[in-house]
């Protein structure tokens, strides 16, 4: 069955569901609309003849390449597997959809007016270097890739004359810089409640780990789904998603999440859209270190699109207001979270 771009494009909209290109090797200008892209998230991935996994290998990609997509197509000859999205690479061939995470190439305009305390800012390009100084001759600190958020502190300006944002790293000490253009500050209406008149004691939400699927109710309506990617039990240590029934009760837009050891370590600055439901740091959260939902590979949190997580984000409760790096609800009356298998 093949997905048209069209409906490929509301797809993502709704759900999402060289080693290093220049943006201007991609052909893009910053009038122009800018176009669907893909970045590999995988150390290494084929473009292949069919979308099939055993198909013809036509060309390798590398981990952060940036490459055009045209449309979606499902496997007719994987039935089995939990995901048979292939993405249509321009040039021609296909690659695996959970190792391609979809990003949109936009620039904006610095934002020099931030209060005191800073602001929430999202990534918009398919990724940025944030310097350890104002300036792209420092040393890169941290890649920063689409959809994570980050807490800007204030703009200053280089000594190119270039806008730069100074991030506040809730995990490192000392701040570091990105480009300006590469961020777009948010706004009250991006964290505005979704469904405010609907009573908070009938918002729930469900998570299937045998189905890696995540339902949020309005009473017996369900309003939402999306698919996730809960803890994984491995030979490396057992990280399953705990069961039982939870609230959302500490809620925060970003948080630079660290831990494991030499074999399953992580360093992910910017993950968005955080929900703690344990005391031991168990969370719903946006993710961009992959695509891979419908199975699980987490150290027990569950993994979900960065669009499905600020849907979540927004509707759950207790509300986050912008100018609040986290709230904190100490009588545990958040959301209900169920999860079972």
């Amino acid at each position: 069955m093949h997905i048209s771009r069209r409906d490929f494009l509301r797809l993502f909209s709704l759900s999402v569901g060289s080693f290093l290109l220049p943006w201007k090797a991609l052909g893009v200008e910053a009038e122009e609309e800018p176009p669907f892209l893909g970045r590999v998230t995988e150390i290494y991935l084929w473009i292949r003849e069919a979308p099939h996994p055993r198909a013809a290998a036509l060309r390798l990609l590398w981990r952060d390449q940036v490459i055009r997509l045209q449309g979606a197509t499902i496997s007719e000859e994987d039935d089995q597997a939990y995901n048979r999205v292939w993405y249509q690479v321009e040039g021609g061939g296909y690659v695996y959809s959970g190792a391609v995470q979809p990003v949109w190439l936009r620039l904006n305009a610095p934002q020099l007016d931030l209060p005191r305390n800073g602001l929430p800012a999202e990534v918009t390009v398919p990724y940025t270097d944030a310097h350890a100084e104002a300036s792209s001759a420092a040393p890169i600190r941290y890649r920063l890739y689409y959809a994570t958020v980050h807490w800007v502190r204030e703009a200053v300006q280089g000594i190119d004359g270039r806008v730069w944002y100074r991030i506040a790293d809730d995990t490192e000490k000392t701040p570091y810089y990105a480009p300006a253009e590469h961020l777009r500050i948010l706004s009250a209406a991006d964290v505005a409640p979704l469904s405010p008149e609907v009573p908070e004691a009938e918002k729930w939400i469900q998570v299937s780990l045998s189905q890696q699927l995540l339902i949020a109710w309005e009473g017996q309506q369900p309003v939402f789904a999306a698919r996730i990617a809960s803890g994984l039990r491995s030979r490396w240590g057992n990280w399953e998603t705990p069961r039982g029934a939870f609230a959302l009760y500490y809620k925060r837009p970003s948080h630079h999440m660290q831990g494991g050891n030499r074999a399953t370590g992580y360093d992910l600055p910017g993950v968005p859209w955080v929900m703690y439901f344990t005391e031991n740091g168990v969370s719903l959260h946006g993710t961009y270190w992959h695509n891979d939902f419908g199975r699980p590979r987490s150290h027990g949190c569950i993994n979900l699109s960065p669009q499905a997580a600020r849907w979540l984000y927004r509707w759950s409760w207790p509300h986050v207001p912008l100018t609040r790096e986290l709230i904190y609800n100490t009588d545990r009356k958040g959301t209900r979270l169920v999860i079972e298998e």
